[in-house]
C-alpha cells in the first residue's frame, strides 16, 4: 500500500497543467455504446477510475486502444467501438469499485433494447440513490424491474419512445443517463431541471458531434429529438475543474503563485469568486489561470450548490485552505451527508473545526503541524495533502488510492512548483 509524504512549508511557485476532467471522462466513456463505429477520446485523464471504467466496457464488447503518450507529457488518447455489444450486464463485482459504472444503463439501453445494471451500493460521502435515473428512463417508455440487486430496464418495443421529465432536485448522473437514453429514442424528449454542469454540457457538445439532435445546451431545460443512429467521432475532454481548483487552494494554502495552464474560466467561476474573496489574486490569459497569494487568507462563507453554484468537490480543499485563514468561516454542505469525514484528520494536524451537523465553523489558527492522517474519499485525501504542503514537519497521507481516483500524477505536478513530496510504498 502506498503513501503519500510531504515535507510541508515550502512556497509553491510555477505552473501546472491541468489535467482532462475526470468527471466529465466517466461521461464520455460509455457514449461508446452509442454507435457500432470508433470514438476517440483525447485529453484523457490517467486514472484509476477511468481504468475502471474501461474494463468495464470491455466486458459489455467494447474494444479499447490507447495510443502512446510521450515522457512528460499528460493525458491519454483512447480509442473504443462496440462492434456489437456483448453482454447487456454490468456485474456488482465491477459497479461496486465505482459509482459512475451506473452510466452504462442509459445508453446500453438505448443502443440494445436492455440494461442490466448492480445497483451501486453504499458510498464514503452518504446515500447516493439512483431513483432518480429510473423515474427518468421510465418516463422515455422504459420498464424497470429491480431483483436480487440488479437494476432490469427493458424498452417494450425495442427502442425507447422519448417523454418528458422534469427532476424534482438537480441530479448530474440521472441528467446524464437521461441525455444518452433519449438521443436514440423513437421521438421527442424534454428534461427539465436538468443539472447544468461543465460536465453535462461537453457530454452534450460530444453528442451532437456523433449526430444527436439536443438543444438547450447549458441551460436546465433540454430538448432531444432522437434519431436513428449515431457516428463516431474525436473529441477532446475538457479541462478538470475541480483539480484546477485544487492547485488554485495550494497556491493560497502556502502563500504562493501557481500558473494553472488549460484551465478554463467560465467552468470555475464560483470557485473563482471563492478564492478572490479570501484574498487571491487572479489573472487570467490565454493559456490559464494564474492564482498568487500575496496577502493573508481572509475567512468565508461558503454553501455548496449544483452549478453555476460552489461545487460540492472543492469543500474540503476550502476548508484546508481556510484552517490557516485571519478569522472563522462557515461552511454548509448542502449536496452530501456525510462529506466532513476529513475533519478529524485536519484536527490531528492542528485545524480548529466545529461540526454542527451539515455546518462547519473553520477556526483560523497560525500553524498546522505534520502528522500521519487517513484518507477517507477522493476529495478528502486532497485537503489533508494541502494542509501537509502548509503544515510545519512531515505528513503521511494513508490511503493514497483515493487521489489516484481522481489527481492524474499529482506528485509530480506539486513537485515541480517546489513541493517536497514523494510517493512511498508501505509494503
Amino acid at each position: 500500500m502506498d503513501s503519500i509524504w510531504i515535507k510541508g512549508g515550502n512556497r509553491l511557485e510555477g505552473k501546472i497543467p491541468i489535467s482532462g476532467a475526470k468527471n466529465a471522462a466517466l461521461t464520455l466513456l460509455p457514449c461508446a455504446l452509442l454507435t457500432d463505429e470508433k470514438l476517440t477520446l483525447t485529453n484523457l485523464p490517467r486514472l484509476a477510475d477511468v481504468d475502471t471504467f474501461s474494463h468495464l466496457l470491455n466486458q459489455l464488447g467494447v474494444s479499447t486502444s490507447v495510443a502512446g503518450v510521450k515522457k512528460g507529457e499528460y493525458g491519454r488518447r483512447m480509442t473504443l467501438q462496440a462492434d456489437d455489444i456483448a453482454s447487456t450486464v454490468a456485474p456488482y463485482d465491477m459497479v461496486r469499485k465505482m459509482r459512475a459504472s451506473v452510466l452504462v444503463l442509459g445508453p446500453m439501453l438505448a443502443r440494445a433494447g436492455e440494461s442490466t445494471v448492480s445497483l451501486p451500493g453504499g458510498c464514503a460521502i452518504g446515500d447516493r440513490p439512483i431513483d432518480l435515473h429510473l423515474q427518468a428512463l421510465e418516463c422515455l417508455g422504459a420498464e424497470i424491474e429491480l431483483a436480487a440487486g440488479y437494476v432490469k430496464a427493458s424498452a417494450p418495443k425495442g427502442r425507447l419512445s422519448g417523454g418528458d421529465y422534469s427532476f424534482p432536485v438537480v441530479s448530474v448522473g440521472a441528467t446524464e443517463n437521461a441525455l444518452m437514453a433519449a438521443v436514440l429514442a423513437t421521438g421527442r424528449t424534454q428534461l427539465f431541471n436538468a443539472a447544468r454542469e461543465p460536465e453535462i454540457v461537453d457530454l452534450c457538445n460530444l453528442l451532437v458531434a456523433m449526430g444527436a439532435k439536443i438543444e438547450g445546451i447549458g441551460s436546465g431545460h433540454l430538448i432531444i429529438d432522437g434519431v436513428e443512429g449515431l457516428n463516431g467521432t474525436t473529441y477532446e475532454v475538457m479541462p478538470d475543474r475541480i483539480e484546477a481548483g485544487s492547485y488554485a487552494c495550494a497556491a493560497g494554502i502556502t502563500g504562493g503563485s501557481i500558473d494553472l495552464i488549460g484551465a478554463r474560466p467560465d467552468d470555475m467561476r464560483a470557485t473563482l469568486n471563492a478564492l478572490a474573496h479570501a484574498g487571491l489574486m487572479l489573472e487570467f490569459h490565454d493559456k490559464g489561470i494564474k492564482v498568487s497569494a500575496d496577502a493573508p487568507l481572509k475567512p468565508l462563507a461558503l454553501s455548496t450548490a449544483p452549478f453555476p453554484g460552489f461545487a460540492t468537490d472543492m469543500q474540503a480543499q476550502f476548508m484546508a485552505m481556510l484552517a490557516l485563514a485571519q478569522g472563522d468561516s462557515f461552511l454548509e454542505e448542502t449536496i452530501f451527508e456525510n462529506r466532513y469525514m476529513h475533519v478529524p484528520e485536519l484536527r490531528r494536524m492542528g485545524a480548529s473545526i466545529d461540526i454542527h451537523g451539515r455546518s462547519a465553523i473553520v477556526h483560523g489558527v497560525e500553524k498546522l503541524t505534520g502528522a500521519q492522517v487517513m484518507a477517507t474519499d477522493l476529495r478528502a485525501s486532497m485537503s489533508l495533502v494541502l494542509a501537509g504542503l502548509a503544515a510545519e514537519g512531515e505528513t503521511e497521507v494513508l490511503r493514497v488510492y483515493h487521489l489516484d481516483r481522481g489527481y492524474e500524477r499529482l506528485e509530480e505536478k506539486l513537485s515541480a512548483v517546489g513541493a517536497t513530496i514523494e510517493r512511498r510504498s508501505t509494503g
